[in-house]
C-alpha cells in the first residue's frame, strides 16, 4: 500500500537522503514503518540541511517535489495564486497514484491537499498541528482548514490537539512525543537526580520568532538579577527574532547570563534539559508543544502560557502558567521558584511521571490502532502491522 503524505514541510535533499525539522522526521518514520511505500508531496531543496533538521531513516521514503509557495506579503500572495494550478495538478497527479493519502494541515498545500484528497481516495487521514480551539489572530487560510476537516467533506479522521465535546466522531484526540522509549528512560533518571541549586537555570526550546515571546522571558531574566537573584538562561533554536534577542540581551545587561545556542541536534536539546531546572514557553498559542512534555520528562519545573492546551498539560499540579505577554506575572513566578525550589519537587515528579506515557513506539502502535479502526481494515490486511522499522 502507497502512502502520501502532503505536507509544506521544507525536505532537504542532501548526500544520500531527505532531512526534515527534527520532529517532523521521527514521525515521518513511523509512517514508513506502516506502510510498505511513503511519498512526500512537498518543497525540497538540494544542499545541507539547518542543525535543527535529521535525516529520515527509512529507505521506503521518496520526495514529490512541490513549489515552495508561502508568506503574507501582496507579492507572496500573488505567487500563490500563480502557483495554483500547477500545484493542483502535481498534486492531483501524486494522488491519483495513491492508495491512501495523508494530509497535515495548517498549511498551504495542506489546504489543497484537504480539499483535493476527497476526490482521489476514500483512505484518508488528517493531521491538524495547530490550536484546534482557534486563535483570535490566526489567517483565514487556517480556519477555513479547521472547517473542511470538521466538514462531512472529509472522509477520514482527523487527529488534533485537544477535541471539543461537542464534535463529530472523525475528529480524534491525538497526542504525541518525539522521544523514544530508550530517551524516556533517560529522562525518569535525570528527573530522580536532579538537585535545585543556585544558579538557577531557565530554558527554552523552539523557533526565535514574535510569537513566542522570548523577550518577555529575557526581561524578567533581567528583572530578577536586578534583585540579586542567581538566575540564568538558555536559548536554543534559530529564527528570525535571533538577533533581536541578542540585542535585547545586551541592553538589559544579561548578555553574560544568557547563552543562546541556536540550532541543536536532538541529543543536544537532552543535554541542556539535563542541566536546566526551569522550562518557560509563553508563546501566544500552542498546539501540543512536545518541547515542554520533554522538558517535564526530564524533571523541569515547567511555566506555559494560560492559553490553548498548555494549561491541560500543566493542569492538575504539573505545572505554572501565566498569561502570555504578563512580564511582572512571569518574573513573580521564577521568583517564587527561585525562594524555594524544594517546594516544587511534588510537582516536578508529577509532570515526569505523566510525561512517560508519551513515546514514539507507543505513538506507532495508537496510529496503528486508528488506522485499522477508521478505514474498516481486518488487522492481518493492514500492509505492514507495526513491523520492525525500515531503516538502512
Amino acid at each position: 500500500m502507497r502512502l502520501l503524505i502532503i505536507s509544506h514541510v521544507s525536505h532537504f535533499r542532501h548526500r544520500d537522503g531527505y532531512h526534515a525539522y527534527t520532529p517532523y522526521a521521527r514521525e515521518i518514520e513511523i509512517w514508513a514503518d506502516l506502510f510498505a511505500e511513503v511519498v512526500i508531496a512537498a518543497p525540497c531543496r538540494d544542499g545541507v540541511p539547518p542543525a535543527n533538521t535529521c535525516r529520515i531513516n527509512r529507505t521506503n521514503v521518496r520526495i514529490a517535489p512541490q513549489k515552495e509557495v508561502g508568506g503574507t506579503t501582496w507579492r507572496h500572495k500573488i505567487g500563490i495564486c500563480l502557483a495554483l494550478l500547477p500545484l493542483v495538478i502535481s498534486l492531483s497527479r501524486e494522488m491519483w497514484n495513491a492508495d491512501a493519502i495523508h494530509v497535515r494541515c495548517p498549511g498551504n498545500l495542506g489546504l489543497l491537499g484537504a480539499l483535493l484528497a476527497p476526490l482521489f481516495s476514500h483512505r484518508l487521514i488528517a493531521k491538524f498541528a495547530g490550536d484546534w480551539s482557534g486563535s483570535p489572530h490566526e489567517e483565514w487560510t487556517v480556519q477555513l482548514q479547521r472547517i473542511v476537516l470538521k466538514s462531512r467533506w472529509w472522509r477520514g479522521p482527523v487527529t488534533v490537539y485537544g477535541k471539543k465535546p461537542d464534535q463529530r466522531p472523525h475528529i480524534v484526540n491525538f497526542f504525541s512525543s518525539m522521544l523514544t522509549a530508550e530517551q524516556l528512560s533517560r529522562a525518569r533518571v535525570s528527573a530522580r537526580i536532579k538537585r535545585f541549586r543556585p544558579p538557577f537555570s531557565v530554558i527554552y526550546t523552539g523557533r526565535l520568532t514574535r510569537s513566542k515571546n522570548v523577550d518577555v522571558l529575557l526581561r524578567a531574566i533581567a528583572a530578577l538579577r536586578a534583585d540579586g537573584v542567581p538566575i540564568t538562561a538558555t536559548i536554543v533554536g534559530c529564527g528570525p527574532e535571533r538577533h533581536f534577542l541578542e540585542v535585547l540581551a545586551r541592553d538589559l545587561h544579561i548578555a553574560d547570563h544568557i547563552h543562546f545556542a541556536g540550532a541543536v541536534p536532538p541529543d543536544g536539546v537532552l543535554d541542556y534539559l539535563e542541566q536546566s531546572d526551569v522550562f518557560a514557553l509563553v508563546s501566544n498559542t500552542e498546539g501540543w508543544p512536545k518541547a515542554m512534555t520533554e522538558a517535564m520528562a526530564f524533571g523541569l519545573i515547567c511555566i506555559g502560557s494560560n492559553l490553548g492546551l498548555i494549561p491541560t498539560i500543566l493542569g492538575d499540579g504539573r505545572g505554572l502558567t501565566v498569561p502570555p505577554r504578563d512580564g511582572p506575572a512571569l518574573t513573580e513566578a521564577l521568583r517564587t521558584i527561585t525562594c524555594n525550589p524544594d517546594s516544587y519537587e511534588a510537582m516536578r515528579t508529577q509532570a515526569s511521571e505523566w510525561a512517560q506515557q508519551f513515546s514514539l513506539e507507543s505513538m506507532r502502535t495508537e496510529l496503528h490502532a486508528l488506522l485499522v479502526r477508521s478505514w474498516d481494515l481486518g488487522d492481518a490486511n493492514f500492509p505492514q502491522r507495526c513491523k520492525s522499522p525500515v531503516a538502512e
